[in-house]
């Protein structure tokens, strides 16, 4: 990495308390070294993607030292050398992706004079991982003592001997005694032709292969197997070559593509919408950051999680998920926010917001944006979570429904806040109200609609009421 760079470690060691450890291997052909496997450095990682190595072959490697950048199903991490010594060889470039967990990545030695015996290592002379040093065998036990001498026993009638089954044969296997050359023989059994239903057109009633060859053609061919309807047919693209551009799949790409999926085919969503005005909402932000002397600088989506973590509290089903044989129901409302990065989206998680201020909540998410942004997040700081928001309402869009981020059951899709004339008791007969629509999805197994419309009633109250949040 370039001279000052900083860099926001995500520390590997605490989740390769669950990965592979490296192994020591002793053998022949290579001094002793440690083969370095690729690591699951996130508990759904599948396989990772090197994005960088941080050292190079023949690099002294210090407890703790940055060992390479390893891109997971959701974030790129910091990979931290799990041993001391020397980096003998790199066995997977920089790039390589799709490295399936246990694969060898590297080799590390303890002395420097061995790295030159790992110049030609290839990944197939990697043995495999259950071919480490081990405590020698014990040597096999003692043939038992042969049993005391007796008298014979009578010699007992042979049992009769089973009957081996026949081998199985074709359905149109040919029968040695019709006359067919070898050549015909031998097409009648790839055809699966029964020449005893064939005439022939040879000398002395001779089949040939020309017979064959015409019985086949004469066969009508067998229907195609229907096609499974499960599976949709992929259409070949009728763009000419070169008028598009084919982008590889990141591990991030491939795990939102996996578990979106897989919310919309296993959880049966329905989805509540309701519009909240926000005019006393934006006068109080609007106070509170004129005081904050550039302290802080509160966003809407702040309170709209203070206000989410208020009413889980208060309509603490749904703050649930699904657990197949029960349901949990959480005490503390931990809110997920849905950040759009270059790599895909990825949701930060606030924990205990329901325990947090203004202040502590926009800190929080501030730090966390950033991380997100820059591929910093370290799993724990996006993995889990009992409830998320996803407002769309800074781009302009006006109202949309949002897919729910399983296990969770609940997800907040937000609008933009716009201006609406609404009727009023005054000389004009209206005022003008700024109000924004919010769209709640709810899993069906666990919320239901009464529930949901109960829990959007409690978010309307706080936003529309913004001090009440305090109490």
């Amino acid at each position: 990495f370039p001279t000052g760079q900083v860099l926001k470690r995500a520390t590997a060691r605490a989740v390769m308390a669950t990965a592979s450890q490296p192994c020591r291997f002793l053998s022949g052909n290579y001094p002793a070294h440690f083969r370095i496997d690729m690591p699951a450095l996130s508990p759904t990682m599948e396989s990772g993607t090197i994005v960088s190595w941080a050292v190079n072959e023949g690099d002294e490697l210090g407890d703790g030292d940055l060992l390479a950048q390893i891109e997971t199903d959701k974030a790129t991490m910091d990979f931290e050398t799990p041993e001391v010594g020397y980096l003998a060889k790199i066995i997977l470039p920089a790039g390589t992706s799709d490295v399936k967990l246990g694969t060898p990545v590297c080799i590390i030695v303890e002395n420097q004079e061995d790295i030159a015996a790992f110049a030609d290592y290839t990944a197939e002379a990697a043995p495999a991982a259950a071919a480490p040093a081990a405590a020698p065998t014990a040597p096999p036990p003692p043939p038992p003592p042969p049993a005391p001498s007796a008298a014979p026993p009578p010699p007992a009638s042979p049992a009769p001997v089973a009957a081996s089954p026949p081998s199985p044969t074709p359905d149109f296997a040919p029968d040695s005694r019709i006359l067919a050359s070898p050549m015909a023989r031998t097409l009648a059994a790839r055809k699966g032709i029964d020449l005893s239903k064939l005439a022939s057109s040879g000398p002395d009633g001779v089949i040939r292969a020309a017979d064959i060859e015409a019985a086949a053609a004469a066969t009508p061919a067998a229907a195609p197997p229907a096609a499974d309807s499960s599976v949709l047919p992929v259409t070949p693209s009728l763009q000419p070559d070169g008028s598009f551009t084919e982008i590889p799949l990141t591990g991030m790409r491939k795990a939102i593509a996996k578990r979106l999926t897989q919310s919309k085919q296993e959880v049966p969503h329905y989805y509540l919408t309701i519009d909240i005005a926000i005019d006393d909402l934006l006068g109080v932000r609007s106070k509170l950051n004129a005081a904050a002397d550039g302290e802080y600088k509160l966003s809407v989506t702040d309170f709209l999680i203070k206000a989410c973590s208020k009413a889980l509290v208060d309509v603490p089903e749904a703050n649930s998920q699904w657990a197949e044989t029960s349901i949990k129901q959480f005490h503390n409302a931990d809110i997920s926010v849905a950040v759009a990065t270059d790599s895909g989206l990825i949701t930060p998680i606030v924990f205990t917001a329901n325990k947090k201020g203004l202040q502590q909540i926009n800190t929080d998410m501030n730090d966390l944006k950033e991380k997100a942004v820059s591929g910093k997040l370290q799993p724990h700081e996006f993995q889990g979570g009992t409830f998320t928001i996803s407002n769309l309402g800074m781009m302009g869009i006006d109202h949309f429904t949002a897919v729910i981020n399983p296990p969770q059951s609940c997800i907040l899709a937000v609008g933009s806040p716009a201006k609406k004339l609404v009727p009023a008791d005054n000389e004009k007969g209206f005022n003008v109200q700024t109000t924004m629509s919010v769209s709640l999805s709810c899993d069906h197994r666990v919320v239901d609609g009464a529930v949901g419309a109960k829990w959007l009633a409690k978010l309307k109250s706080y936003l529309e009421n913004p001090l009440k949040m305090l109490l």
